[in-house]
């Protein structure tokens, strides 16, 4: 009983805060309106688009309502460009007139309902102390028991329609989500938009994959394989004329065949590390955090294992991160979190350096941001001057 007399005064507070800003929605659309007539002399033209835009105040506060109400976000429909062109303009306005035409009545109810039927009772139990009766919330006067009974009943039945309200309120809210939500093409078509971004990014961060696979092994690998092959054709032409000589290019040869396998053991390991193979991503990130010249702390949360693809990715994001840290940061500590559910991977970063990262400073995280947009991921930084900086990665494991 008392969870749901709590929700009910929540609801009823929910209505009431809804009729006041319902008195006052009818004054913003009198000024709408008004600019709109104004259009017809050309004087209201110029107005237009701000009127627009300021009734995104209200409405983002009932925005905002409802989404407490309900539970969860409502996110903001608004596009780029002019107001006057975006459906969500129009939206707002159908809200608001809906809302002006319900809100005050709903809430005037929500309000009168519960205290009228406390007075009813009330009522209904005193009246016998005052000689001439006494008068009812619904204008008639109690002078007998069978009028009090009646005065009774009438109460009761007013508190049974107020605890409705949380249902009432919740119809407000969900209609409030509908008009003031992104319409589902619009929604549609901004995920398309991020579909093709992401796209974009997959297949620029895989151009640059392969070009700097082509450089390493083009640069380094072929070169020094060409090397050898010389060195032992040089040594083949002197084995009979100077043995001495042949034998020290075959150890130059053998060297640099050696170079050449460690330099080749290099790329492959950059294409895809031998460590998330046989030690998982958390063993893996573990390595690499022992590796690193500022001490690290590794805080595995969730190790269950996520498509190699995805691994691959956050192995080379916590590199690239701890990288950025030695190399720019300042810090003499860093934490790593992995965590995550079945469909997401979570990678939190953190230093106690300086601070003041920025993208745009050729620090790497331009990188960071392009290999997690390839995997329709979110990337989120913190870094205020003086620090700590904070790296938060999400990765979604769905593919």
């Amino acid at each position: 009983m008392g969870t749901r007399v709590r929700a009910c005064w929540s609801a009823i507070r929910y209505l009431a805060i809804g009729a006041g800003s319902s008195a006052v929605y009818w004054f913003v659309l009198v000024g709408v309106f008004f600019v709109l007539v104004m259009c017809l002399f050309g004087v209201g033209i110029p107005a237009l688009p701000i009127a627009f835009t300021l009734i995104r105040r209200p409405v983002n506060f009932e925005r905002r309502r409802a989404a407490r109400r309900l539970g969860e976000p409502i996110p903001e429909p608004y596009r780029d460009g002019s107001p006057l062109k975006d459906p969500a303009s129009r939206r707002d306005l159908a809200w608001l007139a809906l809302h002006g035409a319900t809100g005050f009545v709903i809430g005037i109810f929500a309000i009168a309902l519960p205290l009228g039927g406390i007075r009813q009772i009330i009522t209904a139990a005193i009246w016998w102390l005052f000689p001439g009766g006494l008068e009812t919330s619904l204008a008639f006067t109690v002078t007998s028991w069978p009028l009090a009974a009646l005065c009774l009943i009438s109460g009761i039945a007013m508190i049974a329609v107020a605890l409705w309200a949380p249902r009432v309120a919740r119809w407000q809210a969900t209609t409030a989500r509908s008009l003031l939500s992104p319409a589902p093409g619009v929604v549609l078509t901004d995920r398309v938009a991020e579909l093709a971004a992401s796209r974009a990014a997959a297949l620029e961060a895989h151009g640059a994959e392969l070009r700097r696979l082509e450089r390493d092994l083009h640069d380094g690998t072929q070169a020094r394989i060409a090397a050898v092959v010389l060195q032992l054709g040089i040594a083949d032409k002197l084995f009979d004329k100077d043995p001495q000589r042949a034998r020290e290019l075959l150890g130059k040869a053998q060297d640099t065949a050696t170079g050449a396998l460690a330099e080749l053991r290099t790329v492959v390991r950059s294409i895809y590390p031998p460590l998330l193979t046989d030690r998982g991503l958390d063993g893996a990130v573990t390595a690499l955090a022992d590796r690193c010249p500022v001490a690290c702390t590794v805080d595995v949360r969730s190790r269950a294992r996520r498509p190699a693809a995805v691994e691959a990715a956050a192995y080379f994001i916590v590199a690239e991160s701890l990288t950025n840290v030695t190399k720019h940061s300042g810090a003499d500590h860093a934490w790593i979190t992995l965590d995550g559910t079945a469909d997401t991977l979570l990678i939190d970063i953190r230093d106690n350096g300086d601070g003041g990262a920025d993208e745009s400073g050729g620090s790497g995280l331009a990188g960071i941001r392009k290999r997690v947009e390839a995997f329709d991921g979110t990337i989120t930084l913190s870094s205020p001057p003086g620090g700590p900086t904070e790296l938060k990665v999400v990765l979604p494991c769905g593919l």
